[in-house]
């Protein structure tokens, strides 16, 4: 993929992802679903101007849910968890709010 704000869709904020951020080093974000590691590696390094050890994929399936009699499933969706190396700064989300 060429454009980098297409790559990444947002940042996913949970407790996991907060605490992931605030001990490891990690930070997690919703990727486009035909997106790749090196996709992915590419995009948070020319947007947050960080440099990235490494970068998780994870599938996950829509779940099926029930609104009164029908029944449908909520999107598939991609996210990818970025591990920044020790020297680089880490990426504040909500910057002067």
């Amino acid at each position: 993929m060429n454009n980098n704000y297409k790559v990444i869709l947002k940042p996913l904020i949970t407790e996991k992802s907060t605490r992931l951020k605030e001990q490891h080093r990690q930070l997690c974000f919703l990727v486009d679903r035909a997106a790749n590691r090196i996709d992915v590696k590419r995009a948070v390094e020319a947007l947050f101007k960080v440099k990235v050890e490494a970068v998780r994929i994870v599938n996950q399936g829509g779940k099926l849910k029930r609104f009164g009699r029908s029944s449908g499933y909520r999107p598939d969706r991609k996210k990818a968890y970025v591990v920044l190396k020790p020297g680089s700064k880490t990426i504040e989300y909500f910057e002067g709010v």
